[in-house]
């Protein structure tokens, strides 16, 4: 397993739920702000808004939040202005580690990046300095409870997918950039509203680590997505089920 579909729920154990609840509420109402910034209120001539909708209902965010949020996005109401950032660097080991980040100061979030960086094993690096060891492609997700890994494979490719991978709990669909919208549109016609839909880095080859390399990589991707600034953060480490068991235990 590598990067960030295979990781982003592992640090979402028990305990402080309300908080870490309140995080995700903060993170996926930037998103919503940065994407009606970017495109407008109408979330179907605005992918990026319609994805953002998606993963905000998929986490249960109050309808009232969602509209606060878009509200706060076209100016109706008042609100911080994002930038989007896009950080790389290298964790522990020598993994390639890119944070993407909105952000209403750009000075802060930086020396904070940096600092967790420095902290916890790693460099933080130039733009382009390890982004060129990842594809940015689409990612559609599912829960497997809505088809067979059969019958979502063959929807997937029909629909202009580029592949599939099905594990316990999601299918997960991958596209190019450019066909993320039109896959998402057909699938959702078949099965529904995904749990999300977006533009990721997917790594192009994976470095394998020992457990205490890995144990340092979670726990700097742990300090990462906590920041409130930091929306998505993905590497291209690689470890057996059995550490990644006992390490998420």
């Amino acid at each position: 397993m590598a990067g960030q579909s295979q990781f982003k729920n592992i640090m979402y154990r028990k305990g402080a739920q309300d908080a870490k609840r309140a995080k995700i509420f903060t993170k996926l109402g930037r998103e919503i702000v940065a994407a009606v910034k970017a495109g407008g209120t109408d979330p179907d001539s605005n992918a990026r808004l319609r994805a953002a909708i998606i993963d905000a209902r998929a986490e249960n965010m109050p309808k009232d939040k969602i509209q606060a949020a878009i509200k706060r996005g076209s100016g109706e109401l008042t609100g911080e202005s994002y930038d989007e950032i896009r950080y790389e660097g290298y964790g522990p080991g020598g993994v390639a580690v890119i944070v993407e980040a909105l952000t209403d100061n750009r000075n802060r979030t930086a020396a904070e990046i940096r600092s967790n960086f420095a902290k916890h094993g790693g460099n933080l690096g130039e733009v382009g300095s390890v982004g060129f060891m990842f594809d940015q492609v689409g990612q559609i997700e599912y829960p497997v409870s809505v088809a067979a890994e059969d019958a979502m494979f063959e929807a997937a490719l029909e629909a202009g997918a580029d592949n599939v991978e099905s594990g316990k709990e999601f299918h997960v669909i991958f596209t190019a950039m450019s066909d993320l919208n039109a896959v998402r549109d057909a699938l959702n016609a078949k099965f529904g509203d995904a749990k999300s839909a977006r533009l990721v880095w997917k790594p192009k080859m994976t470095s394998s680590v020992d457990e205490e390399t890995a144990k340092m990589l979670l726990k700097l991707i742990d300090i990462l997505e906590d920041n409130d600034d930091v929306q998505q953060v993905y590497t291209n480490f690689e470890v057996s089920d059995e550490v990644m068991a006992r390490l998420s235990a």
